[in-house]
């Protein structure tokens, strides 16, 4: 609870920081985005907060009807005049910036749901037909559902995080390697079908080759991390939110928050990110019975890879794909599903032997 708080905090700081100016000149009040994430985080804590009292098999009874609500809502955001599109991408429900994105909540959904189905069946995992192909069956149609919005970020932290909670509860790593050869198959026919795609790819190879395009984006990152230095530049100091990274409070916080706080800022979130890690792994392997166990796992899967991606894509690791960094980042849905995923796994830890 103290290292999600931390986070929590930090990130309200860098989201005002990262902000203000894109908000002042966009909307007149350099506090936009500020208030708006203070509300979010508002929700989530009492969420988080509510959930924590629940006892974690709730989830278990209710994961079905969870995970069908969710289906409905992907189903409802790709309908023209119910779903909103930012972006490029159709993937909100809402009104303005009080709108919820259903393939963040469908994350959660597909934990609580394969926890329950993995926590029946373990025995059956070894199976490739019985055990493997049905668990990531269900998780593969709602990658698909998300892709069509088009959401690769999501889809791959919530087909990420189901591989990792299917390899925990003891699947093979032969049929691990026949389905990898699938996947990569499979997501280089996606990158393929979208232009924008192997751009983002070329410019992650070479980004200066391209550097007012598709490269724009990983360069102006790196020109806000570099100058960061051991110390930053200072908190309020970054010189890369004035418009030269586009909207700097969402996908690329990491970046701003680095050349204001420099090396020792950011080492100092990977070390929160790291504890965060640990307590999770201390709560999946001290959970009293399987389900809380693959729940757990669940959750701190769902964060770590997010995060991953995240600072891969910051630092120019990884093609740039838009997806938030929890806890840090803009954005309502992702902050309210963190903290109630956190929620839940606090609930787990009361009943875990330390």
């Amino acid at each position: 609870m103290i290292v999600t708080f931390t986070l929590l905090a930090i990130g309200l700081i860098m989201v005002y920081s990262a902000s203000a100016i894109w908000a002042e000149h966009k909307f007149n009040d350099s506090f936009f985005f500020a208030k708006r994430q203070t509300l979010f985080a508002g929700v989530g804590v009492i969420a988080m907060f509510f959930i924590m009292n629940i006892n974690y098999w709730t989830w278990r009874t209710w994961s079905k009807t969870f995970i069908i609500a969710c289906f409905v809502l992907l189903i409802l955001v790709l309908i023209p005049g119910i779903g909103n599109e930012r972006n490029g991408s159709r993937s909100w429900i809402g009104v303005g910036a009080f709108s919820i994105q259903p393939s963040e909540f469908m994350k959660l959904a597909m934990i609580a749901f394969l926890a329950k189905y993995l926590s029946e069946r373990q025995k059956l995992i070894t199976s490739f037909k019985k055990g493997l192909v049905p668990s990531l069956g269900l998780a593969f149609v709602a990658f698909s559902m998300i892709m069509l919005q088009p959401d690769l970020g999501t889809g791959t932290v919530m087909m990420g995080t189901c591989v990792v909670m299917i390899f925990i509860a003891g699947a093979r790593v032969s049929h691990f390697g026949f389905l990898g050869l699938l996947g990569v198959a499979g997501f280089v026919g996606l990158i393929a079908s979208a232009p924008y795609r192997i751009q983002r790819i070329t410019s992650f190879l070479d980004p200066w080759s391209d550097p007012q395009n598709s490269g724009f984006q990983i360069i102006q990152s790196l020109y806000a991390i570099g100058p960061g230095g051991l110390f930053g530049l200072g908190l309020g100091e970054s010189r890369q939110k004035f418009f030269y990274l586009p909207e700097p409070q969402t996908d690329f916080i990491f970046a701003i928050l680095s050349e204001e706080l420099g090396f020792i800022g950011g080492s100092f979130i990977l070390l929160l990110f790291a504890l965060l890690l640990w307590r999770g792994i201390r709560i999946a392997l001290g959970a009293p019975d399987l389900y809380g166990s693959f729940l757990a796992v669940g959750i701190i899967a769902m964060v770590a890879i997010q995060v991953m991606i995240n600072i891969g894509v910051v630092t120019g690791l990884m093609p740039v794909t838009g997806i938030t960094l929890p806890f840090l980042s803009y954005g309502g849905s992702s902050l309210t599903l963190m903290l109630m995923a956190i929620g839940v796994l606090l609930n787990i830890s009361r009943y875990s032997r330390f």
